[in-house]
Parts: C-alpha cells; sequence; structure tokens
C-alpha cells in the first residue's frame, strides 16, 4: 500500500539555503579543494560526469542485487572487443544478464544550450573574481580572468541487457522518473550540466532459435562544456603598503628639538620599492630639488682595458648580452659593462682592467609628461607641476633611493 502524497519519506535536517546564501554555497562547493578560479573541464570529465550519473541516479536493482554497470563509457568501434573482456560472466564464459552500458557517439558538436550560435567572437577573457592578497607588507588584490566556455553536445546511449520483461519496466520507470521534466543535471567538478532524453528505442533479440533476450537504448544528450585551465588568467589589481610603527612604553620625556614650523629646506627621498620604477607626483609649492645622492640606481660602469698581449676580453654590455671582444698587444680603449658583472681576459695574465665612473642612465626625469634629461642633478618644479621619474634599477630585487635636498622658492 502506497504512503500518502503528504506524508513525507524523509525529513531534512539542514535547511535549504535559497536567495544570496545559495549562490554562495555553489560558489564554495566550485571552489572547494583548490583555487578561486573553477574547475577545468574536457572530455574525459564529461564521460566519467556521465557514468557517475547512470550508476547513483538511474541504478536499477533486481531480486535485491544492484543490477552491474560497465565501468567505463564505450564507443561503437570498441564494443565488439568489450564484449571479449567485461568481468560479469557466468562459468560458461556467457554474458551475464541483466547489466547496463553506456555508450557515446564519436563525434563532438557545437552546443545548443546558447542556441548554436557565438554570441562572443574570439577568445576574449571576462572578469570572474577578485581576490585580496598579502604578502607581509602590502595589502592588494588579483583580478581573474577566464574566456567564455566552450559548449558542446555529446550523444550518449544508456542501453539495458536482459531477458525479463519486468526488468525493462522496471528500468523504463526509473528513467521516466529521472527525466519527468524533460531534463536532469549532473554535477561535474561544480558545474551542473543537464541533460535531456530524446529517444527510446529497442533493439532485442527477435530471432526464435537463438536466445531470447532484451536490449532497451536511451539516447541521451549531454549539454556540456568545456573550460580549459590552460586558458585562465591572473593578473594584479592594486596594491597598498602598510606601515607598522613600534612605540615605547616608557614614560620618560625627552627634550624636545625646536624646529622651525615651515622651513624653507628640507630633505625629500623618491623610493623606488621592489616591483617598481616609475613615481609621479603632484607638487603644490615652487622649489628646487637637488639630487643628493642615488642608491641602487648606477646599473652600468666604464671600465678601461689594456690588453698586453693578443687576447680575447669577455663581458656583459648594459642590455644583457655577453660580448666577446678580440684584443691585439698595446690595444687600449673603454667599454660600458653592466654592473655586477665583471670583464676578464682570456689570459688573466694578458691585461689590466681599470672600473670608472657610471656610464649609463640612472633615471631619466618628466616634467607635465615632457622629458627633461636623465641623471639630471636639479630639478626645477613650479605650483602645480606633475613630476615623473622612470629608475633603471641595477638590482630590481632591492629597493631603489633618490635622495634629494628641496629648496622652497
Amino acid at each position: 500500500m502506497a504512503l500518502p502524497k503528504k506524508i513525507k519519506n524523509t525529513l531534512p535536517l539542514v535547511p535549504t539555503k535559497t536567495g544570496k546564501e545559495r549562490r554562495e554555497e555553489l560558489l564554495e562547493d566550485i571552489t572547494k579543494d583548490g583555487t578561486y578560479l573553477p574547475k577545468g573541464v574536457l572530455h574525459a570529465d564529461l564521460d566519467k560526469g556521465m557514468l557517475d550519473f547512470v550508476k547513483d541516479k538511474i541504478q536499477l536493482v533486481v531480486d535485491e542485487k544492484k543490477v552491474p554497470t560497465i565501468d567505463r563509457i564505450i564507443t561503437n568501434q570498441s564494443w565488439a572487443q568489450f564484449t571479449q573482456t567485461w568481468d560479469f560472466q557466468d562459468l560458461d564464459k556467457n554474458i551475464s544478464l541483466p547489466f547496463i552500458a553506456t555508450l557515446r557517439a564519436p563525434e563532438v558538436k557545437y552546443g545548443t544550450n546558447n542556441a548554436g550560435k557565438a554570441n562572443i567572437p574570439e577568445r576574449r577573457q571576462f572578469f570572474y573574481y577578485t581576490v585580496p592578497t598579502w604578502d607581509g607588507q602590502r595589502k592588494g588584490a588579483d583580478v581573474y580572468k577566464i574566456p567564455q566556455p566552450i559548449p558542446v553536445d555529446l550523444i550518449f546511449t544508456v542501453k539495458l541487457f536482459c531477458n525479463r520483461m519486468r526488468e525493462v519496466n522496471e528500468f523504463n520507470k526509473i528513467m521516466m522518473r529521472t527525466f519527468t521534466s524533460k531534463q536532469a543535471y549532473t554535477q561535474i567538478k561544480g558545474h551542473y550540466i543537464p541533460l535531456t532524453l530524446d529517444d527510446v528505442s529497442d533493439e532485442s533479440a527477435k530471432d526464435l532459435e537463438k536466445r531470447k533476450y532484451y536490449i532497451v537504448s536511451y539516447k541521451i544528450t549531454m549539454l556540456g562544456l568545456l573550460i580549459d585551465e590552460e586558458e585562465f588568467e591572473v593578473s594584479p589589481a592594486i596594491s597598498r603598503q602598510l606601515t607598522l610603527f613600534e612605540f615605547t612604553t616608557n614614560n620618560r620625556r625627552k627634550k624636545a628639538v625646536i624646529e622651525p614650523s615651515n622651513p624653507t629646506n628640507f630633505n625629500l627621498d623618491f623610493t623606488f620599492v621592489t616591483g617598481n620604477t616609475q613615481l609621479i607626483e603632484v607638487f603644490r609649492y615652487d622649489a628646487d630639488i637637488v639630487v643628493d645622492s642615488i642608491v641602487n640606481l648606477d646599473n652600468c660602469f666604464s671600465t678601461i682595458y689594456s690588453s698586453i698581449t693578443n687576447n680575447t676580453l669577455t663581458y656583459t654590455d648594459c642590455t644583457g648580452v655577453v660580448t666577446t671582444l678580440p684584443t691585439s698587444s698595446g690595444d687600449t680603449g673603454t667599454i660600458c659593462v653592466k654592473s655586477s658583472t665583471l670583464p676578464s681576459f682570456a689570459v688573466s695574465s694578458g691585461g689590466t682592467l681599470t672600473e670608472g665612473s657610471s656610464c649609463a642612465s640612472s633615471y631619466s626625469v618628466y616634467i607635465n609628461n615632457n622629458y627633461i634629461g636623465d641623471n639630471v642633478p636639479v630639478i626645477q618644479i613650479n605650483n602645480g607641476d606633475t613630476l615623473k621619474i622612470i629608475a633603471f634599477k641595477d638590482n630590481p630585487l632591492e629597493n631603489s633611493i633618490i635622495k634629494t635636498k628641496v629648496s622652497l622658492i
């Protein structure tokens, strides 16, 4: 006797989420045990998702035993070969009925879930998520971008092999109940993929002289999508530097240093942190900025060489190219060598090397986007000017500093 419709077979212990909470739950399901980017889905993942759907959602039970399901996707070409290796056979090596098999058509067509048209040309990257970052000193964010997934239609055929009609009826009831809404869903790596039941056909053996068995085929179309993780893009958005100060709890008062309230001369340092080679500043006063010293900006030095014998001189120029210079006895000259790389003679006793001053630009100066010059010793600033300095670092992994003295006019 069937239970009344108003009586629930099971009681939900966890309330169902709706609205924004449901969307957040779906996002957490996608990004669980991984990055903020969605998990990639390829053809093998779609095949595995279909197998899991057949095993979990349309499982048939006969005589209190689950009907075995072939645990791999079979194509039309490999069906004859696979019948010789499956593991559910009787003692006479005959096929043991019933069982369920899943076949897939080799061809994969462009998907129809977007009406079969490409609504966005080319493979553009689109914003997906913003992830906050923190490296111990700077607080920022990374922007995650992904292209539009590629829609694909995969044709699967689920076949039931049995020798009794009641097994066909029971399996048909399960299929109709699963696809009563014209479609069902399977979850593949956090993505909900729709499935539609297109056709049902009978391929049963009709020859009376042979063994009678039923074969019922259900044609299912998977409206899948392809997401390739190789096409994902992560780029930095913004960053902020956080400065921490430590204060002593000592209550001793120190003698205050009396300074002018509005000094006309003061020190100003332009600091280029790691990963930054450009500073832009808008001044609200007239001043002369005199460069006092620079740190980590001398990226090239001139070297005077004197060859005593016929020799070969090897060095790295300012562009980072290793250059070999053949010399003759008595040759002398000057070369521009990249910092932290020392020139060397093939025969070390065959010449002398003397290091000179800097031979390349340390920084470039722009005022109101107009180029002023390189290594400018005095920068004249008027009220409202925008000063831009581009630094050429010696070591890109360290901070660079231009120490200046400012005189208000």
